[in-house]
């Protein structure tokens, strides 16, 4: 008896293995494609729930898509109601992982172990060997389930063992337990599986089941709750609304179960007790989904009753907005959304430099004082992303992400030194105030010219990281202009010398001129940096060459 629950043990640490193996590879084989069809297709609730049953179909993980969902409305990606609907999509389509499990394939699991094994260890590209990994997922979790039913059956005639099951068929015992086996497994198509395993050795009748599979249903909900703690209060009713939809749909079945046939009628529909089950897993899924969908915001206005207040805009500047720990479950996401946090950190270093050189120009030190508050959150971004960049770069992610994110450390880096170049203009500005001097009229035309160029150069640059798409004539744009600017001070310097010659200007303006030149220039050697962050050997055409020579 203590081998065979050893031997059971083992089955289920193999079915779990396998389950969430399979998952994850189903995940980085996918990975941009979901990534672009979340991003895409959730204008809407009703479009929301068809991308939720889709991509949890895909990944095999409500757990994991209600997560990411309470992420994107942290990140302020979605708002509660397009969440929900993806949500409560993914409570449907992860019903898929039962319906496999009801079907006896079991016997071909060694051949996909081995071909899966076979793959990850001989392929040489991230995609073969994620293929790989889904293959032996799949066998995994097949084997473990064999071996679990296997040493259940003599188990289940235990009388310890039926005492039990008596117990769980009282729907309130039933839907408890449901509840804490799935917190336990953070898994509700783990706890199903479980569930289809002991149905399979007979240990498990549907009418000692039924309870526990509702109670499984709120018992998935406890991994997302957990997730927002330190989160928005807009997550926080995301997942208080999805508690309350899954706790409205297991009471209503449970009511059904306890006062109808309903039993009775899905063991007329087969005696296989794994696809009784697997049934009890999706029909209240479907149901309560169609049934709370149209009037969702029922729930969340309930959800915004029971957490009131706003949201504190003070302490929400100074924050990752687009990232946070719960996207790194899922690495595919978890890039898009740096990215997007990368292009927030670089619009505040280009406002930062509009308003340093306005300061400078109109002598506005109100400006200046803005300039300082949004420096310390570029310098918070900087540190921040960086740090989720190194917890990202140790997952498993595609080719082509990882060649991202090796590009990105360099970017923030360019992008902060921006933001510290516009700071040293916001010095130079102060001065200039302080000392109530003047650029002359030729130096006023020179700044006004170099500005231009280089608010060209960084927009130009901005907009070649964020497309991340191979486009030679931007490149070709911004290496002239940065050569021009290279050109212009270098000539405007030597103009600048002719005038503290000729006594136009005084030594104290020419100092904060020439260190103005400087500061514009080393701004577009870091705009041009990002520019080709992620081409770095295309700075220019061969033709362009050519011609320049």
């Amino acid at each position: 008896m203590i081998m065979q629950i050893i031997l059971a043990l083992g089955g289920l640490g193999l079915f779990l293995y396998g389950m969430r193996l399979m998952g994850e590879g189903l995940e980085l084989a996918a990975g941009s494609n979901l990534r672009t069809l979340l991003e895409k297709l959730t204008t809407n609730r009703f479009l929301g729930a068809i991308v939720g049953v889709v991509v949890t179909a895909i990944i095999q993980s409500s757990t994991a898509v209600s997560v990411m969902c309470i992420g994107f409305v942290n990140a302020q990606i979605m708002n509660i109601s397009q969440a929900m609907g993806v949500i409560m999509g993914a409570t449907i389509g992860t019903t898929v992982t039962s319906i496999l499990l009801s079907i006896q394939i079991s016997d071909y699991a060694p051949i996909a172990i081995f071909i899966g094994a076979i793959m990850v260890m001989i392929c040489k590209k991230n995609n073969q060997k994620y293929i790989g990994q889904i293959i032996a997922g799949f066998g995994i979790l097949f084997y473990g389930m064999t071996t679990m039913s296997a040493n259940l059956k003599p188990i289940a005639e235990s009388e310890f063992f039926k005492g039990i099951i008596t117990s769980v068929s009282n729907p309130l015992i039933g839907v408890l337990f449901g509840i804490a086996f799935a917190a336990m497994l953070q898994s509700s198509s783990a706890a199903v599986g479980v569930l289809q395993a002991l149905g399979a050795a007979g240990a498990l009748l549907l009418p000692d089941a039924v309870y526990m599979v509702y109670g499984i249903h709120i018992g998935a909900c406890v991994t997302a709750v957990l997730s927002t703690i330190g989160a928005t209060k807009s997550a926080k009713r995301t997942a208080l609304s999805y508690v309350l939809f899954t706790t409205v749909g297991a009471f209503l079945f449970t009511l059904i179960s306890a006062l109808t046939p309903f039993n009775h009628w899905i063991e007329a529909v087969t005696d296989s007790v794994p696809f009784q089950i697997s049934l009890v897993h999706i029909i209240p899924s479907i149901v309560a989904t169609l049934v709370v969908l149209p009037g969702v915001d029922l729930i969340i206005r309930l959800a915004k009753v029971l957490i009131p207040g706003e949201e504190d805009a003070e302490k929400e500047a100074c924050r990752l907005k687009y990232v946070d720990e719960r996207l790194l479950k899922t690495p595919p996401f978890a890039v898009s959304q740096v990215t997007k946090e990368i292009d927030r950190m670089g619009n505040l270093a280009k406002k930062n430099f509009a308003r340093s050189m306005k300061a400078l120009v109109e002598k506005d030190a109100s400006l200046i004082k803005e300039v300082e508050q949004n420096e310390e959150v570029i310098d918070y971004l900087n540190m921040a992303i960086t740090d989720y960049l190194v917890k990202l770069n140790g997952l498993n992610l595609e080719d082509g992400d990882r060649l991202k994110i090796g590009s990105y450390y360099h970017v923030v880096s360019d992008m902060e030194r921006i933001g510290d170049h516009a700071e040293n203009i916001c010095e130079l500005a102060n001065m200039l105030i302080s000392k109530d001097e003047s650029f002359s009229e030729d130096a006023a035309e020179e700044i006004d010219d170099m500005n231009k160029l280089v608010t060209a150069i960084i927009d130009d640059s901005l907009k070649m990281f964020e497309s991340s798409h191979f486009d030679q004539k931007m490149i070709d744009l911004v290496s002239s202009i940065e050569e021009e600017i290279d050109d212009k001070t270098a000539l405007y310097k030597d103009k600048h010398i002719d005038r503290l010659s000729e006594g136009k200007c005084n030594a104290t303006v020419g100092t904060l001129f020439m260190e103005l030149l400087t500061n514009l220039e080393r701004i577009a050697d870091h705009s041009t940096n990002i520019a080709f962050s992620m081409y770095p050997n295309k700075r220019m055409s061969p033709e362009l060459v050519s011609v320049k020579e």
